[in-house]
């Protein structure tokens, strides 16, 4: 019950044809997808100082990649872009498989290693994680649990934008759903405990009030069910961020500047805010990720920063670039660790 029959998009019709797709096999039958983008031979003359570095980015749940206006706006300036569809998403999706669904978010490791590992066989010297609201969590634990090794030590910088550092509510509220995932994400780990995310859809798609075209299968309007297996792997890691991740790499957190959630309807007034996330966890928690992390709020920003609205969008790629700046005005050099992925 609850999975699904999805059939592969073939290259040719995918909007995103023009990126280059690399199926990533994983243990236990299960794949990843990983795309990319390179420079035009006249924006690589742009790219920052030294060369190879690229971008990697990670999405949230009940999403895939389909921003390719994001990855333009990097290999305009002469920075090729990568991104990832995680096990369970997007191009990823096998048939028969629950979407959106693992029991422990470190099972994402696994995909995370390997398409570093592919960068860097592809020339790529230093890597910069852009990462968005479930992806932001699930990046620094990933980068936490590779301490060390040759995979983390290539990332020279982490962009989280609206990353998911707690669960939206009161405290009891929260204790209340940690109590269900204790029990029913042990014994019923796949029973669904909430249907979907709401009316964010409908401020992100062209179909109802956003500008967006993405294919309705692979992020549907109201999103994937939550399950209680996966929303106790989501606390569990959550949970350790909040005890702190000692990352020793610079951390950028973007958010909106508010929040509105429990909308039951769409409002105009949702184009405009986070209506999934509380922005002030952000803030509370970004502490959390190490000694060297910036937390900015974009004016009028929704839960995905870069699908907001074009001003509001622009403002959000200008904060990234201008941060970026100054740490990759250095020449790129290998890593340094010599540690197995």
């Amino acid at each position: 019950m609850g999975r699904v029959s999805i059939p592969a998009v073939p290259a040719s019709t995918d909007p995103l044809a023009d990126f280059r797709t690399r199926r990533l096999e994983l243990a236990k039958g299960r794949r990843a997808t990983l795309l990319d983008l390179a420079p035009a031979r006249d924006a690589a003359d742009d790219a920052p100082a030294g060369t190879g570095t690229a971008v990697l980015y990670v999405h949230g749940f009940s999403d895939y990649f389909f921003q390719d206006h994001v990855a333009r706006h990097f290999t305009d300036a002469g920075i090729p872009f990568y991104a990832i569809d995680l096990r369970g998403y997007g191009r990823s999706l096998q048939d028969g498989e629950l979407p959106a669904y693992v029991t422990d978010l470190a099972e994402h490791h696994e995909e995370l290693d390997r398409a570093v590992e592919t960068m860097l066989a592809d020339g790529v010297e230093r890597i910069v994680l852009l990462a968005h609201s479930t992806g932001g969590l699930i990046v620094p634990l990933w980068l936490a649990d590779r301490r060390g090794s040759r995979v983390a030590d290539a990332v020279v910088a982490v962009v989280l934008n609206s990353p998911w550092f707690d669960l939206q509510g009161s405290d009891r509220f929260r204790r209340k759903v940690d109590l269900a995932c204790a029990t029913l994400g042990v014994v019923r780990p796949t029973a669904v405990i909430n249907e979907g995310l709401g009316t964010y859809g409908d401020s992100v798609h062209n179909s109802r009030n956003g500008d967006w075209e993405f294919d309705l299968r692979w992020k549907p309007l109201m999103g994937f069910p939550v399950r209680a297996g996966w929303l106790r792997a989501v606390r569990r890691g959550q949970r350790r961020l909040h005890r702190g991740l000692g990352l020793q790499v610079p951390v950028l957190v973007l958010r909106s500047s508010r929040s509105e959630l429990g909308l039951r309807a769409f409002a105009p007034s949702a184009m405009s805010a986070d209506t999934v996330l509380d922005v002030e966890h952000m803030t509370r928690w970004a502490p959390s990720l190490g000694p060297d992390v910036t937390v900015e709020a974009v004016q009028d920003g929704m839960h995905d920063l870069l699908l907001s609205a074009a001003p509001v969008r622009e403002r959000a790629l200008a904060a990234i670039d201008e941060w970026l700046r100054p740490l990759l005005a250095g020449p790129a050099t290998a890593p340094a660790s010599t540690a197995p992925a």
